[in-house]
């Protein structure tokens, strides 16, 4: 049982970046977030220190919310500090939203994203919601209202213990695999998903067993029909953005409005052909610096 039902804490993972982390701490106090749950990783070397240092300055100096702070002794790396801060925050609380350092958003998006996840707290079907998409994946016809999507998101998301259950009990690949025995081809949602999924334990990721545990049980993302989250750069340090070449949103606009009579769990017939499109089969198997000197290509072709 929680020890609380009233308040949704914000999940916040930090490192070694007190620039970006600033940022995330100065939206998160716009939105009026009043429980932080944070945990700073420990520094891989000397070299990390100062900045780790800084950044736990930066969180411990928080005095506009509840703050409960885990400062790592070792370093973790992403994955796994996800994995443990997520699974020790959700036995405690009805409902949780993960942020990451590199997120900033607009001012309704805390209110918005609360405001999903209790009215969707007992759908077996919705596994999470989410305040982030893009216009290459959104589909066209949703005007200001969410919709479901199959893929889920790892920046800005919210979630309830029923849903994270089982997160640690197989890696992607597993996840993958016991998603095909139902019926789910590995590239339905993308063929970037498979190969974030055999490389997760090698590279310390976590975003694609996420993905892969929602094909795995069959469950639904909502997703806003424009993005009220952003990354604060799409940079080398991004934690959560290893190829953002044509993922930049456009400047960020208002929330939308709370919708009257919220979506029933259905997923949008456009979703899995949208995602097909942005990651094509194609790019399966290619270097990083040919995939961005294609997109870049595209992108000039089509003069954005």
């Amino acid at each position: 049982m929680s020890q609380t039902t009233s308040i949704i804490p914000v999940i916040l993972f930090a490192y070694a970046r007190p620039a970006h982390l600033a940022r995330a701490l100065a939206c998160l106090r716009e939105n009026g977030v009043p429980l932080i749950h944070a945990f700073a990783d420990g520094a891989k070397d000397a070299t990390d220190a100062r900045a780790v240092a800084e950044v736990r300055a930066l969180l411990r100096a928080v005095d506009w919310c509840e703050m409960r702070l885990v400062e790592r002794e070792k370093n973790l790396g992403l994955g796994r500090n996800v994995l443990a801060g997520v699974s020790e925050t959700a036995s405690r609380y009805d409902a949780f939203i993960v942020w990451e350092d590199d997120l900033i958003c607009v001012p309704g998006t805390y209110a918005w994203m609360c405001a999903a996840l209790r009215h969707f707290a007992n759908n077996p079907r919705v596994m999470s919601v989410t305040g982030w998409t893009h216009p290459r994946v959104a589909p066209t016809d949703v005007g200001d209202q969410p919709y479901f999507d199959g893929r889920a998101e790892s920046w800005g998301w919210g979630s309830w213990p029923r849903a994270w259950q089982g997160m640690k009990e197989e890696t992607a690949w597993e996840k993958l695999r016991l998603a095909e025995r139902h019926g789910m081809p590995r590239a339905t949602y993308g063929a970037d998903l498979p190969r974030m999924a055999r490389t997760e334990q090698r590279k310390n990721l976590w975003a694609a067993r996420w993905l892969y545990h929602h094909f795995q049980h069959g469950g639904l993302c909502l997703r806003p029909p424009w993005s009220m989250v952003e990354h604060s750069g799409f940079d080398a340090m991004a934690t959560n953005a290893p190829v953002s070449v044509g993922w930049e949103n456009p400047p960020l606009r208002p929330v939308p409005p709370l919708p009257g009579k919220w979506p029933e769990s259905r997923e949008h017939s456009q979703c899995r052909v949208m995602w097909q499109g942005a990651h094509p089969a194609w790019h399966v198997g290619l270097p990083r610096r040919i995939m961005c000197r294609l997109h870049g290509l595209c992108r000039w072709k089509h003069g954005s």
